[in-house]
């Protein structure tokens, strides 16, 4: 008899929490189950979401981040299953790696019983329908208040998703609308998924704001509403009294759109290049002040930032093969300062194998370069563009990664890159470590206005910055912090992805034929 059953866990490691999820259909006299019981998972790219199976006479599968605690873990299985004598195998996998793999199917080895051979298993997975509606809407806005004191406002709006636990995620901005008190932003398209998760009642938060220059956005007011409002359209439900003044839903209309999971399931595979920044400003790498060093106890902030974000995006790519380049270091023999150099030394062959090779081949840089400087960007956004410019078929998106402590020093040639880059299919993350002001950065980011180079608008928005200490945690639990400063930095990817696809006007390649069971597998679907 097998049964198969669905555990949720916390991502904290140290305090974890568990809820039973349900069950599925008996499966008696087999040795090769196939489960007809589906389970709904709320599915998003920019968070690791991991699940164990276990094979227990029965199949469980437990949402979690590994590793955990295991007397509490046994503790919490014994409440409701079987004689451990009944144990047959388990599988640790995360929910990206199965829509990740090929057709959205992932095959592993179950494994959990020294010197035994478990079996194999089968985790398949598939988008609901209901994910793929993109909702284009537009809105104007009379008499806002005046923020400021020569001239009118800069007002934009921000779209936020309410969250199952009451707190909120950014999932829109619109543009800024220059010196007026009656806006008429552009229409704009969003997937229903990133607005309300699909649930057309879900409260939907919209706040209004007075751009500044140096970030401080003066607050207007703000209003909630729902998906379902806003799909009467044009009506007097959707006027919104917003401080004195009123926000007003000019236009909204639905279509059915190919999704971010269309591509990755036809076979499309993210293409993961990290870029560090080797600038004598981050300090003596032998010194414990450097952003470099090496505590034997705790990794760097460079170390965490390149985990928390690769760790999540090496499920989408099938060799885990990464190119990893520093820049603004002295090189050996001859001193030559280079801004685009291998980490492993390797000029013909830069790839790493996996996070943990690309974390190997920085320390050994750390060891064997100078930090010099300037900080230039140009020269890494531009080796990954002539990579992008190759492959521009929708086979392949890049997706960058640049991590640096200092004030960027080539910035009109940095943008001259990012305006090109625009135009191929890849994405850029600027995580800024250290103290320092990240003024340019902001500006290289495009959210308030879109970045441009002589004279040329970047057509799409292709960057995304944070700044690592805001995502430091007090209390030292690095865990959940580096969690959310890699759903932040990630959350625009899927967005940007298919912005280009729908750009250029390509479509997804079939999916593979269904999965028909072999002998000998255990079959089931997420």
């Amino acid at each position: 008899m097998y049964v198969l059953y669905l555990i949720f866990g916390s991502p904290d490691p140290f305090f974890v929490q568990y809820r039973h999820f349900g069950r599925t259909e008996v499966i008696d006299n087999t040795l090769n189950p196939d489960f007809v019981r589906k389970y709904i998972l709320d599915y998003f790219f920019e968070e690791k979401q991991s699940l164990l199976t276990i094979l227990w006479f029965a199949l469980h599968i437990c949402q979690h981040v590994p590793p955990f605690p295991p007397s509490s873990f046994l503790s919490f299985l014994s409440s409701f299953l079987p004689s451990f004598q009944d144990f047959l195998g388990q599988m640790f996998c995360t929910l990206g790696e199965i829509v990740g793999s090929p057709a959205s199917r992932l095959e592993k080895p179950l494994g959990g019983i020294p010197g035994k051979k478990c079996g194999t298993i089968v985790l398949s997975a598939e988008e609901l329908s209901n994910c793929r509606d993109s909702a284009t809407m537009q809105f104007c806005a009379n008499k806002l208040d005046k923020k400021d004191f020569f001239g009118k406002s800069d007002p934009f709006m921000v779209f936020y998703r309410s969250n199952e636990d009451g707190t909120f995620t950014i999932c829109h901005k619109t543009e800024v609308v220059k010196n007026t008190l009656n806006p008429v932003w552009q229409p704009f398209t969003i997937p229903v998924r990133a607005l309300c998760n699909g649930d057309y009642d879900r409260t939907i938060k919209v706040e209004v704001y007075d751009w500044d220059r140096d970030g401080s956005h003066d607050f207007i007011g703000d209003f909630t509403t729902s998906y379902r409002e806003l799909a009467r359209g044009q009506s007097q439900f959707n006027v919104y009294e917003v401080s004195n003044s009123r926000v007003t839903l000019l236009s909204f209309s639905v279509e059915s759109e190919f999704t971010f999971l269309d591509y990755i399931k036809g076979g499309t595979q993210i293409n993961f290049t990290v870029a560090i920044d080797f600038t004598a400003s981050n300090g003596n790498p032998s010194q414990s002040t450097s952003l470099h060093y090496m505590n034997p106890y705790q990794l760097n902030a460079y170390a965490m930032a390149l985990k928390a974000v690769g760790e999540i995006i090496q499920d989408y790519d099938s060799d885990k093969m990464f190119p990893a380049l520093g820049f603004g270091a002295k090189l050996p023999p001859d001193g030559r300062v280079s801004h685009e150099f291998p980490l492993n030394g390797n000029i013909e062959n830069p790839y790493c194998n996996g996070i943990e090779g690309i974390l190997e081949a920085y320390h050994q840089s750390l060891r064997t370069v100078q930090l010099y400087g300037p900080t230039n960007f140009a020269p890494v956004v531009n080796h990954v563009a002539r990579y992008a410019a190759a492959v521009q078929d929708g086979s392949q998106y890049f997706v960058l990664l640049i991590i640096t402590d200092g004030v960027i020093s080539d910035m009109a040639q940095t943008k001259e890159a990012i305006v090109n880059g625009a135009k191929l299919p890849m994405s850029i993350i600027i995580v800024g470590v250290g103290q320092a002001e990240f003024d340019a950065m902001v500006e290289l980011d495009g959210d308030d206005i879109r970045i441009s180079s002589r004279g040329k608008l970047a057509e799409r928005d292709i960057v995304q910055f944070v700044p690592f200490r805001d995502y430091m945690d007090r209390t030292g639990n690095h865990v959940l912090s580096m969690a959310r400063l890699a759903k932040d930095v990630l959350a625009e990817i899927p967005d940007q992805f298919i912005s280009y696809m729908k750009s250029r006007g390509i479509k997804p390649n079939p999916a593979p034929p269904p999965y028909t069971p072999p002998g000998h597998t255990h079959h089931t679907q997420i």
